[in-house]
């Protein structure tokens, strides 16, 4: 991939990405697509083109020179041609620029990467989305609709799901039979976590204090984990999962078959596990019946068998998804599509007594968390899918710890989400 990203450069070339790009993520990615040989942010979309170009001129080491602002779209294919970075808040302009060779999406939310997806798929391109929440909730919509237009859609490496596919192939590839697919979770759940409760944890780090409160109230694994469901097969045990605590010593003790002394019904699961040992990476449990190939892993000190552990360390979100985009460019290759059937969701779940008039927030807000379900349980609930519940209006007096259904909430109908949605579950059922 190096050398086919440097000849490329060397001959005058480049990958041109148009990303649409928010808050902390967006820095990163851009911070990281700087350094990485024949690839370039061609057109950057931000809802506040002045957070753009502080981007770009802080991270991506360019200066307002180098930027074209708020172009027209002849204005923008020029400027790309030319070698100059575009910003935009327009989406739609974004995708109609010819040269543009990739779009994707750095953003938590689904609908940015709803509205990104939507109009690179309407003008033939292709799509790698950095935004796990999006494909969570319309993701085999989106599929589909790439599909019919001759497009690449795919998940990037580099969160967690994407991590996990690649261990994921990894396993199978050997011919090992997968029990458990999931991640270490960096930090323990607290369901009721919200901005307040982590709003000194989250200043230390010089994070949002909401998204910090969504990965500690368990809505971002659960999005990351249904990815990865919806991805492979592989089913939560139980809503919300089990997250047991664990480290590398036990980790395949805990997840066994109660065939063998475990607590799980079967294979092709997703869970998480809790603990300092394994936060931040990513693992695949599986069980070896082979005899000849138990001892050869124990001796390669894998564990001690018949179950194994696969465990990577890290996962660097971002940093690494330009990765997944080469990938792309070079051999139309995904990382990560949802199968054609659903397997999990998410469901919403009220944090606190809710009234009629009442908005929901957002992830990791005061008024809501995620939980995922098998998707036949969450269909047979009417569980309003999380990604859609953001600036949802309550028309039903709800108790904290409550499913919310499609019915409790009015919708913003014109939302790319919502219309996305609604066409899945339509070819759905």
């Amino acid at each position: 991939m190096y050398e086919q990203l440097k000849r490329l450069e060397a001959e005058g070339g480049t990958i041109r990405v148009g990303a649409t790009c928010f808050g902390w993520m967006g820095g990163g990615f851009v911070a990281a697509m700087r350094h990485v040989p024949g690839m370039t942010i061609s057109v950057l979309a931000a809802e506040d083109t002045s957070d753009g170009v502080e981007m770009l001129t802080r991270f991506g080491g360019l200066g307002r020179d180098d930027l074209v602002i708020d172009p027209t779209l002849s204005e923008a294919e020029a400027a790309v041609r030319a070698g100059k970075t575009v910003v935009t808040a327009d989406t739609e302009l974004m995708a109609r620029v010819e040269a543009l060779d990739l779009i994707t999406d750095v953003t938590p939310f689904p609908e940015s990467g709803a509205r990104t997806a939507w109009h690179a798929i309407e003008n033939g391109k292709d799509l790698v989305l950095i935004n796990i929440e999006t494909d969570v909730t319309v993701g085999r919509e989106l599929t589909h609709r790439a599909a019919q237009a001759g497009s690449l859609y795919s998940v990037s490496s580099g969160d967690e799901p994407g991590c996990l596919m690649e261990l994921w192939d990894f396993v199978r590839t050997l011919g090992y039979e997968p029990i458990v697919i999931g991640k270490g979770k960096n930090n323990p759940l607290n369901p009721d976590a919200t901005p307040d409760t982590v709003r000194e944890s989250a200043a230390r780090a010089d994070k949002d204090a909401y998204q910090v409160a969504s990965y500690v109230d368990g809505t971002k694994t659960m999005f990351e984990l249904t990815c990865v469901a919806n991805a492979t097969g592989c089913t939560p045990a139980q809503p919300g999962m089990t997250g047991p605590e664990a480290d590398l010593s036990t980790v395949s003790e805990v997840f066994r078959l109660k065939e063998d002394g475990g607590t799980l019904d079967a294979p092709y699961t997703v869970d998480y596990v809790q603990g300092s040992a394994m936060s931040g990476g990513v693992f695949v449990t599986v069980r070896i019946a082979d005899e000849r190939i138990a001892d050869d892993l124990t001796y390669l000190k894998v564990g001690k068998g018949p179950y194994f552990t696969f465990f990577r360390p890290y996962h660097l979100w971002f940093l690494e998804a330009p990765i997944s985009l080469a990938r792309a460019y070079f051999y139309r290759e995904t990382t990560l599509v949802p199968l054609d059937e659903p397997v999990a969701d998410v469901a919403t779940i009220a944090k606190r007594d809710l009234s009629p008039g009442d908005v929901l927030d957002t992830f990791g807000g005061y008024t809501f968390r995620g939980v995922n379900y098998r998707y036949e349980e969450a269909h047979r609930l009417q569980a309003l899918p999380v990604g859609l519940a953001p600036g949802a209006s309550v028309v039903r007096p709800l108790r904290k710890g409550d499913v919310i259904t499609w019915n409790d909430v009015r919708l913003d109908e014109e939302s790319y989400a919502v219309r996305l949605r609604r066409a899945q579950d339509a070819r759905t059922h």
